[in-house]
């Protein structure tokens, strides 16, 4: 069987950054950029007021009470044509341009004005409540870096930068096929002996969280024609998920019936619980990862294995980092050969430090405790057992972009 940490750099090495294409900044959340974004004009364009008031000269308020001329006025957007000479000033406000002559602005509250003048109470030195040209940035400059997912304070900055479009990664476009008799969608008929099919809606809602477009194929039967009849709907995707019948019984024909397809088996089975049966190949070019069908191990191995992938794809580049730790809530017993991902919830002890609390039982069928799960607890193979309070591992579950 074949490391986790092996399976996962053999997956990610047949994956490369897709290329680019032009959206519209209203269009843009959540995307991710293809190349740098820079700015098209300098902010401010000039020199601007921080505050409402008066625009002076230093050296004509020095020594307080100091009275001058008011000679124009200089709104945000507007402008006073004009420079003030000694002994006057402009009334100003925030944003308005700072008029030649004046090197100080002094604020309202600290004048009294009557009849075209006004008498400041105060001294400031050169600069007060200035804000100069560029001082958030300049035109050129780089604003927001490639690989970056883009949020919704970048779409402002963008904005600002007076960048209406920007260039980003084309959507990972990732086909998903589940398998198998036993299931059926939400709210179809149900057998006596079938169960509700959530992996392949797990996956779909996954991918679209993590950036990428996914395509439902629907359910295929345990039936070689019928499989590899629904799989040909992969063509052109950059990616095919395959859930259930990844394993070895009679009725587990994705290996099979894939490799009739002209599927090259990268390799199948890794040391790790849950996912054993995993598979990894490519046909015509196109990646394929065939996941176990229990649901647990379906989410985890998207995790482990697919959340990459599409990340490659889409350009994001995540400096390798040590796994966050916690102290361990309940006891946990020695590991075998297979690295194991332990369900659990993360609370916090009195001290505000993180506590994982692993669930009782780990069966791979149970959904209900992924579904309430925080992080998974990483067991490497043949670990010793851990005790209460030791210090443990976890790799957060994540939802989406945002919190990878």
């Amino acid at each position: 069987m074949l490391a986790v940490e092996e399976a996962r750099q053999r997956i990610l090495a047949a994956f490369s950054p897709l290329e680019a294409e032009q959206v519209s900044l209203t269009d843009s959340l959540g995307r991710v950029l293809a190349a740098h974004v820079r700015s098209r004009r300098t902010q401010p364009p000039t020199a601007v007021s921080a505050m409402d008031g008066y625009a002076v000269r230093a050296a004509d308020v020095a020594a307080p009470p100091t009275t001058l001329d008011i000679v124009g006025h200089a709104p945000a957007g507007g402008e006073h044509d004009g420079a003030i000479g000694p002994g006057q000033c402009v009334r100003i406000f925030t944003g308005g341009p700072v008029p030649a002559g004046a090197d100080a602005i002094v604020i309202q509250e600290d004048t009294d004005a009557d009849d075209g003048r006004v008498t400041v109470k105060v001294s400031v030195p050169e600069a007060h409540y200035i804000r100069p040209a560029g001082l958030d940035f300049s035109e050129g400059e780089t604003g927001l870096e490639s690989g970056r997912v883009i949020t919704a304070r970048d779409v402002g900055f963008a904005a600002a930068m007076n960048v209406p479009w920007l260039m980003v990664r084309r959507k990972p476009r990732v086909a998903i096929l589940a398998t198998g008799d036993e299931i059926v969608m939400p709210g179809d008929p149900l057998g006596p002996n079938q169960i509700v099919s959530s992996n392949s809606l797990t996956l779909a809602s996954t991918v679209k969280a993590c950036g990428g477009d996914p395509t439902l194929l629907g359910i295929a039967p345990d039936d070689r024609d019928a499989l590899a009849t629904m799989a040909e709907g992969a063509r052109g995707a950059d990616l095919l998920v395959t859930t259930g019948g990844a394993s070895v019984g009679d009725h587990d024909l994705v290996q099979s019936v894939l490799g009739d397809m002209g599927m090259a088996l990268d390799f199948w089975r890794i040391a790790m619980r849950p996912g054993k049966p995993l598979i990894f190949g490519t046909i015509d070019k196109t990646p394929v990862l065939g996941l176990p069908g229990n649901p647990v191990s379906t989410v985890v191995c998207s995790i482990i294995f697919m959340l990459p992938a599409i990340e490659k794809m889409l350009g994001i580049s995540r400096a390798e980092k040590p796994h966050l730790t916690a102290r361990l809530k309940t006891p946990l017993g020695k590991n075998d050969q297979r690295e194991d991902y332990i369900r659990a919830r993360l609370e916090h002890d009195d001290s505000g430090g993180l506590v994982a609390a692993p669930f009782s039982k780990q069966d791979s069928s149970m959904l209900s405790r992924m579904a309430r799960a925080d992080c998974l607890i990483i067991r490497a193979p043949f670990a010793a057992a851990a005790a209460e309070g030791d210090i443990v591992e976890f790799l957060p579950i994540p939802d989406g972009l945002m919190r990878v």
